[in-house]
């Protein structure tokens, strides 16, 4: 009997025990308090909170940082994110000073997919607290210009054009790991495309170019992205760092891992704060 019990009260305890949705590491993989890591970002100049596109913690974290740094520094925030586009800043402003209505800021802004539940959110906490929200990233239209002719492609386009990329000519190093080891990635793919790593690298030196033009030293840019966009400290923060080498960037990223724990090994330094999120965590879409 007293084995049944203790098996019974084994069992119990399985199904009893909690369940965080994450875990919180710095660099290096030691677990850190989320307290701990906003006192740090509040440091900071740029502040890049890298994303995985379908997570839901990811878009929870990014929520919940902005608005404790928020109240750290009332009045003093400026946000950016790759999921705008920089033609769409005149709307993107128009809405922000209410100058047009939701239902028309949402009908004419290249909007993703999941933006009502993931990216709203975020824009809204930025109207009501009139924060400027800055649309980063490169018009898609002119990312393809790249994959299909190269850099060399960009030299067609109109100086009304020009004024929504990096200025030219784009910085570009292939030996910066994220663009190898994208290259290296698909070199076996048959629709592999060397210029593929160039349109990322466009994206990247455009996003940096719009954040260094919005910098306010006396605010803190939050800027959201795709992981890629700024892990490892490449990316985007690669270019801010090529530019302003004075700037204190940090970066928050988030991966998955069947088990929480502990950060696995190809994890640290992926960022200098990281959110580790089950495996099984549900998906945005």
């Amino acid at each position: 009997m007293k084995i049944l019990i203790t098996a019974a009260a084994m069992i119990l305890l399985s199904f009893t025990s909690d369940k965080p949705a994450y875990r919180l590491f710095d660099k290096n993989g030691k677990k850190v308090k989320y307290e701990k890591m906003i006192k740090a970002l509040n440091k900071a100049d740029v502040i890049f909170i890298g994303e995985l596109h379908n997570n839901p913690i990811s878009h929870w974290a990014e929520l919940e940082i902005t608005k404790d740094l928020l109240k750290l520094n009332p009045g003093a925030l400026v946000l950016g994110a790759e999921m705008f586009e920089a033609d769409n800043q005149l709307i993107l402003d128009e809405y922000s000073d209410s100058l047009i209505s939701r239902k028309k800021f949402e009908a004419e802004m290249r909007l993703w997919p999941n933006y009502k539940t993931d990216y709203k959110p975020l824009v809204e906490l930025a109207v009501k607290n009139n924060i400027r929200f800055i649309a980063t990233n490169i018009p898609r239209r002119y990312a393809s210009v790249v994959y299909t002719k190269g850099f060399e492609g960009l030299d067609n386009l109109t100086d009304e054009a020009k004024k929504y990329i990096a200025p030219l000519p784009i910085a570009y190093d292939t030996t910066v790991n994220c663009y190898a080891e994208m290259l290296k990635d698909m070199k076996d793919s048959e629709h592999f495309n060397k210029n593929i790593a160039k349109s990322q690298a466009l994206k990247d030196a455009t996003m940096s170019y719009f954040i260094l033009k919005n910098l306010d030293k006396n605010k803190k840019f939050i800027h959201y992205n795709g992981a890629y966009h700024s892990d490892n400290h490449e990316g985007i923060v690669w270019y801010l760092k090529k530019e302003r080498p004075d700037l204190k960037i940090l970066t928050v990223s988030t991966a998955e891992q069947d088990s929480i724990e502990k950060l696995d090994d190809e994890y640290k330094n992926k960022a200098d704060y990281i959110f580790v999120v089950p495996e099984s965590m549900t998906k945005t879409y």
